[in-house]
Order: C-alpha cells, then sequence, then structure tokens
C-alpha cells in the first residue's frame, strides 16, 4: 500500500509541477492546463494554497526545479 503523502508533499509536488512551467513561460499551455487542475484535485489543495506554498518556499522549489531535484531532498550527499 502507498504511503499517504503529508499535506507538506503534496504542496511541494503541486508547487514543483506550477513553477517548472512557469519559469518557462509555459502557464498558459495546453499541457499544463490539462494536468494542473486534476494534481489539484486528487491532492485536495487550491490553486491559492499552492501559490502560498511557492511564496513561502520560493528558493528551495525554484532550485529544485531548475536542478531537477524534486523530491525535496536538497542534501547532496546519496549516502
Amino acid at each position: 500500500m502507498a504511503k499517504t503523502k503529508t499535506l507538506e508533499e503534496k504542496l511541494w509536488g503541486a508547487a514543483i509541477l506550477k513553477l517548472s512551467f512557469s519559469l518557462r513561460g509555459n502557464e498558459n499551455a495546453a499541457t499544463f492546463k490539462a494536468v494542473y487542475p486534476g494534481v489539484l484535485r486528487d491532492l485536495q489543495l487550491t490553486d491559492a494554497q499552492v501559490d502560498a506554498y511557492i511564496e513561502a518556499h520560493r528558493a528551495e522549489v525554484e532550485k529544485a526545479v531548475k536542478s531537477g531535484t524534486t523530491d525535496g531532498d536538497d542534501d547532496d550527499n546519496d549516502d
């Protein structure tokens, strides 16, 4: 059985998705508009919650998007 995600994990994932499109200027892309609402619905989040999370954690989320490290673990050690 899959582990239930915490609110923080859900927000992190949605923020990564939104910011990855936004940083490329693709927030109006058909792909984003097709996928993002379903992600919000599945995670039981609102766009406002995701925006607030991005505002509070922008540096971390941007770093993860730009580096491709989207699991929320910015520890560079792989031990």
